[in-house]
């Protein structure tokens, strides 16, 4: 079992007085298990400053913490703290796995199923298109290659996942939340929202339900250097529906399998669904935004020398 402390903050500086602010905050995590972890929220504190007012919470349609709160005084800078404390209970190794995919069922089992058994009806709309994930020809046709007849869907899932890996250059800055995926997958760069956002594209279109993952996941770092501050950030992935066995976790910005280093925020169908935070002000000119991220064990477990990457 592993402990983690996630100190996550975010700045808005106006640069004329913002009058009033409604905001919508998806910065708490969930408790939930899968075939792979099980994650426990076992303390979580969200501040905001200057004073808020009118806070209130409520799970939104699938299952996720939100937090409303508004800003009803002149305000020039808007912060929003937030300290969060998971365990997370890794059942297999990712050793493991390949062994663990070879032994799921075929893909084309998984989709018929999907599309026949009405006790799937919960996950169907996780095949469907969504505002930042609609289905493309080019998309569709960069799965097949992975999607062989017969193929167990674990193995072709990790098999499309380290295409992504290998083919996708992880460049900052090249795209927006808003960049549509055919842009992406013409430049063939971008950032973890946009290749998990491809895959969800890749595995809805062979009729599957997958699922956009929000999160943090453990920037460690060399052995004998220090950790920096601030250096982990946000973080997506996706996970696929398999019937009997649940959901399972894929990184492709990293070719990782989610079991000990990933912290989920929250799930939908896309990044629209999970935005940490959204709102609207009155006022304040231009706006800056800055956003600091800090992911660390406190068990006492020493972290071994692994790349990744967020966003």
């Amino acid at each position: 079992m592993i402990t983690y402390r996630i100190a996550h903050t975010t700045e808005y500086h106006y640069s004329e007085p913002a009058s009033l602010s409604y905001n919508e905050a998806r910065l708490l995590p969930r408790s939930f298990a899968t075939p792979l972890f099980a994650q426990q929220v076992t303390d979580h504190k969200l501040e905001v400053e200057p004073e808020w007012r009118d806070a209130r919470g409520r799970q939104d349609s699938f299952g996720n913490h939100v937090v409303y709160f508004t800003m009803r005084h002149p305000h020039s800078v808007m912060r929003i703290n937030v300290i969060n404390e998971v365990t997370i209970e890794p059942s297999l190794p990712p050793a493991d796995f390949p062994g663990y995919a070879a032994q799921s069922p075929a893909w084309e089992q998984v989709r018929a199923r999907l599309a026949a058994d009405r006790a799937q009806l919960p996950y169907r709309e996780f095949m469907l298109d969504s505002p930042l994930v609609r289905l493309f020809d080019d998309g569709a046709a960069y799965a097949v290659p992975s999607f062989t007849p017969g193929r167990p869907i674990l193995e072709a899932a990790f098999d499309l996942m380290h295409r992504i890996h290998t083919d996708f250059a992880y460049e900052p800055g090249t795209t927006t939340i808003t960049t549509p995926l055919p842009e992406v997958y013409a430049a063939k760069r971008g950032v973890c929202q946009d290749f998990a956002q491809f895959m969800l594209a890749c595995l809805r279109s062979q009729g599957l339900a997958c699922r956009y993952v929000s999160g943090y996941i453990e920037n460690r770092p060399p052995p004998g250097q220090e950790k920096l501050l601030g250096s982990d950030a946000s973080h997506a992935w996706v996970a696929l529906y398999v019937p009997e066995r649940g959901w399972i976790d894929f990184d492709p910005t990293n070719a990782k399998i989610a079991t000990d280093q990933h912290i989920t925020l929250g799930w939908g169908r896309d990044f629209s669904d999970v935005t940490p935070l959204k709102g609207i002000f009155f006022g304040g000119g231009k706006n800056e935004l800055s956003v600091a991220v800090d992911v660390r064990r406190i068990d006492g477990v020493p972290a071994a020398a692994a790349t990744s990457t967020g966003t």
